[in-house]
């Protein structure tokens, strides 16, 4: 299991054969990105993200141990970027390998919504014109994490 919080943007590509490469037994690996997408109403300039770096790796690493364990995993990655990105770029991965398919996109899901919503990140959107707003937390994503 590897669990990365960096600044430096990644290769999608070599991320997905390198973890492919090191899940001899797997049945299903399932790979979701996340892109920094352009604010309701447009305008977004970029997205700062902000974070405490010990207390996000070590929240990071228990959730995705969490799920090789409930979802009998055979590995899982998580990568998450910090600092200022730009609409389009890369903001986070996550991988997942399991015997069955269902654990993988199972256990992604469930990756990518504690991501959204109880990963200790906090986001600003600077606008076009200046503007910078914090980002909210959104009540269709903490509505999300009921299912698990």
């Amino acid at each position: 299991m590897q669990v990365r919080v960096q600044e430096a943007g990644f290769d999608l590509g070599a991320e997905s054969d390198t973890f492919a490469a090191g899940v001899g037994g797997a049945g299903a690996i399932v790979t979701f990105t996340g892109v920094v997408r352009d604010a309701d109403g447009g305008g977004l300039e970029a997205m700062e993200i902000e974070h405490y770096p010990a207390m996000t790796q070590k929240a990071l690493e228990a959730i995705a141990t969490e799920a090789k364990i409930r979802w009998e995993l055979s590995d899982a990655l998580v990568i998450h970027r910090y600092g200022r990105l730009v609409p389009g770029e890369r903001i986070m991965m996550v991988a997942t390998a399991a015997r069955h398919r269902k654990h993988a996109f199972e256990a992604a899901e469930y990756l990518m919504d504690y991501l959204k919503s109880r990963a200790p990140f906090w986001k600003k959107e600077i606008l076009s014109g200046g503007q910078a707003d914090w980002v909210s937390a959104k009540a269709d994503d903490e509505a999300a994490l009921e299912r698990w």
